[in-house]
């Protein structure tokens, strides 16, 4: 089989792209001794926005790093450069030689480690074979892996011609031009996934007052967002194999708060999964004999590993994360104890997480239709609004953010709460705790559609017009910290 980089024809014109490339990228690293244009502000905004999507202290590879900035501004544990200009190589191991820089080529690049992120910054375009260099970065990655890439829109190469010609902007021979579209095909042609993608930087000039507005604020609104000078994409190895389908040990979260009536059904309807489960019940200060129930049942079902703790606060996002808190499982669920989602499909949730379709596995009531009192009129507009409103937010698509079954790894949840701090603890539900943790951490979120059932027992702890104000207040609050940044 020929490749594009074997084949005669293909070899020399290959060569002759490089050594252009080469020559050009080394004539820059001399022209930054002395020269910086206007492009400085725009790569200062790169460095703020990738450091809030790449935490300190991980495994970072960035492909065409030039002087090596990007990089050092992450903070890696371990950080490794990549370039074809030896002068700019040079110049990065001088400016930052806590890193470690390397003079190569991408499409014959051959690193023998993997990497927590691997980025490429306006790398994109100037590549020979984009769908190549996607293949040769398959063995530096873990299932675990992200990749960022940023690339410029068309719709400013006029403006990038005239300000290169006016010596503001850092010259540059002729490019790729790729669209996001572009780039999610050759992302699935070498089997990667797109997790989302998003608009950068309207007004790529320092001025004062006008440039945040512009871009903290109307990039991220329609029309001004297809304006934008820069697309940025994240992506992640596509999942080939199940990670081992009956491996991993689960550990189902059960808040139970005035539930009495359902707890049997709990213990005789909730399955076993994988290696073995553990239910564990978080009795939260109810006014019926939901604690005593529970307590009663444990010893008539000897085979299933039970837990049995009082809420030490309130809210459900207090008993969930006091679940998670005792869990010795690997993966997390949380199952409502109204049985409103039946615990017959928790196997469905497993099942996608095991095998890679997703990093968090999100509950969704609105899909199939619900039984005739499973939800009110008012609450479905809202759960539908916030849907719209969270998709936006978060930029992948979520359905439902208010169904209590959500399923993730615990070494994901780990993370999660070691940033808890970021967002504060104010979510009483433990949805949006969950959900904005796993969007600042790059995870990939799946919707499961399920059934919505007709409570058989009590009554919803759900106060609509209270909570809805309340919910509202946290999206506003999460919007200046994930999109207004």
């Amino acid at each position: 089989m020929v490749t594009p980089l074997t084949s005669k024809t293909n070899n020399t014109a290959y060569l002759r792209y490089q050594q252009e490339r080469i020559a050009h990228w080394d004539h820059i690293a001399e022209l930054l001794s002395h020269w910086k244009g206007w492009g400085e502000f725009y790569h200062r905004y790169l460095e703020k926005i990738y450091r809030f999507q790449i935490p300190p202290g991980q495994r970072v590879l960035e492909i065409g790093c030039g002087s090596g900035n990007l990089l050092a501004a992450l903070q890696p544990s371990v950080g490794v450069g990549v370039d074809i200009s030896e002068k700019m190589i040079a110049r990065a191991r001088k400016q930052h030689p806590e890193l470690r820089f390397i003079r190569a080529d991408i499409h014959e690049l051959d690193l023998d480690e993997p990497f927590d992120f691997i980025i490429l910054s306006d790398t994109l375009n100037e590549l020979w074979d984009v769908e190549l260099a996607l293949k040769k970065l398959a063995s530096m990655c873990l299932s675990s892996t992200r990749l960022f890439f940023n690339y410029y829109s068309r719709l400013w190469e006029l403006p990038l011609k005239i300000a290169r010609a006016l010596k503001l902007a850092t010259p540059a021979l002729y490019q790729n031009w790729l669209t996001v579209d572009d780039v999610h095909n050759l992302l699935y042609l070498t089997d990667y996934e797109v997790i989302r993608d998003w608009q950068e930087i309207l007004l790529p000039l320092n001025i004062p007052l006008l440039a945040p507005v512009c871009n903290s604020f109307l990039a991220r609104f329609w029309p001004f967002m297809h304006l934008t000078l820069t697309n940025f994409t994240l992506a992640r190895p596509r999942p080939s194999h199940p990670a081992g389908v009956s491996s991993w040990r689960v550990s189902v979260i059960v808040p139970a708060r005035n539930e009495a009536g359902n707890i049997r059904d709990i213990f005789e309807r909730v399955p076993e999964m994988g290696s073995g489960t553990e239910l564990i019940f978080v009795e939260g200060h109810s006014k019926d004999q939901t604690y005593e129930t529970i307590e009663r049942l444990i010893p008539e079902y000897p085979h299933r590993q039970v837990k049995l703790l009082r809420q030490p606060g309130k809210g459900k996002g207090d008993a969930v994360r006091a679940g998670f808190d005792v869990a010795t499982g690997d993966i997390l669920m949380i199952l409502d104890a109204d049985l409103t989602v039946p615990p017959e499909d928790l196997p469905r949730f497993y099942d996608a997480l095991v095998s890679g379709k997703g990093d968090f596995i999100n509950g969704v009531r609105l899909v199939y239709p619900m039984e005739k009192e499973a939800m009110r009129f008012f609450n479905l507009l809202a759960n539908k609004f916030f849907s719209l409103v969270f998709s936006w937010l978060l930029g992948q698509p979520i359905k439902d953010t208010l169904c209590g079954t959500k399923v993730l790894w615990k070494s994901d949840y780990q993370k999660i709460a070691a940033n808890r701090g970021y967002f504060g603890e104010f979510d009483p539900f433990g949805d949006f705790d969950l959900l904005f943790g796993a969007a600042k951490l790059n995870l990939k979120i799946v919707d499961m559609p399920i059934r919505y059932r007709e409570r058989t027992y009590g009554t919803t702890n759900i106060q609509r017009w209270k909570h809805g104000w309340l919910l509202l207040r946290m999206v506003v609050f999460a919007a200046r910290r994930l999109k207004f940044v």
